[in-house]
């Protein structure tokens, strides 16, 4: 891991610990959840999580793809979802996007918005990005262009096609191209990235949109060691400024980035806790990594 990218983590990371300080301290006028006055349809943390999912249940057909799933993942943590194909992680993710509505449960963005009572594009624009596991960018625009497309994408067709950059725009994106790792590709085409820079770059059009909570599927499936080990740099960065759930299967990359799993199987949590405790899990080792 590069140093500047260790001191932007550290950094990050502190702020977020200042600014959730400096929140559990403000009264904010009324009585309300701790003393804190709610915007109807505002994100609110103040319990800690982010994402709460309780007793979600979708069968298709008779088959249960979600069985009673409950969890939840607190603001500003990097979560690691692992488990055998068909284990529901898929699922799990279009019912938090919208994609897919479960026959029971509950699934709240914070403590205040019911993701179930909205459409696939409101939950995208209060703050839940998701990254599918083939990279979809703009391959016959340039690395910036697709970021700055990304930057439009919540304005309305006419106000897009009189939209300029100002100064303080520019230089986001310049940022997010250091931290991407593509600053020296930014007037390339994108159709010419190799695969793990074409996951950096959908990365980096998700960001763009300043997402509160990031689903990422098996960000690092095909890409070399050294992409891989990028990747890791530039998700530690975010972790504290973002909350990440990462579905993946390369347990190297995973014991690098989390500090807690959530095993699936057959649509529930089978076990939880650091990669070492759900790894020495018999459950675990039976139906998933194998003896």
């Amino acid at each position: 891991m590069t140093p500047d990218l260790m001191k932007a983590g550290a950094q990050i990371k502190l702020e977020h610990e200042r600014k959730v300080a400096a929140s559990a301290g403000q009264s904010g006028g009324r009585q309300a959840s701790y003393s804190r006055v709610v915007t109807p349809g505002e994100l609110d943390v103040t319990h800690g999580a982010i994402l709460y999912l309780d007793d979600i249940t979708v069968s298709f057909d008779g088959f249960k793809a979600l069985n009673a799933l409950s969890l939840s993942i607190s603001a500003g943590e990097m979560r690691c979802i692992i488990g055998p194909n068909g284990a529901g992680k898929t699922t799990m993710m279009d019912v938090i996007t919208g994609k897919t509505r479960p026959d029971l449960g509950k699934a709240f963005f914070g403590s205040t918005i019911d993701l179930l009572r909205m459409r696939e594009n409101e939950i995208a624009s209060i703050g839940i990005g998701r990254k599918f596991q083939k990279p979809t960018v703009f391959e016959q625009l340039s690395v910036f262009e697709n970021l700055e497309l990304a930057l439009k994408a919540d304005r309305g067709v006419r106000s897009s096609m009189f939209f300029r950059l100002n100064g303080e725009q520019l230089d986001r994106i310049g940022a997010m191209l250091t931290l991407i790792h593509l600053k020296d590709s930014a007037q390339r085409t994108a159709g010419l990235l190799s695969h793990g820079q074409k996951q950096w770059l959908e990365i980096g059009m998700l960001l763009m949109q300043d997402p509160k909570l990031l689903l990422l599927d098996e960000p690092v499936a095909g890409m070399t060691d050294e992409e891989t080990a990028r990747t890791a740099e530039l998700f530690l960065s975010l972790k504290g400024q973002h909350s990440l759930m990462v579905v993946e299967h390369d347990m190297s990359f995973i014991k690098t980035i989390s500090e807690k799993v959530t095993v699936l199987h057959e649509g529930s949590v089978l076990a939880e806790g650091t990669l070492e405790q759900v790894q020495s899990d018999e459950r675990v080792i039976e139906v998933y990594l194998g003896r």
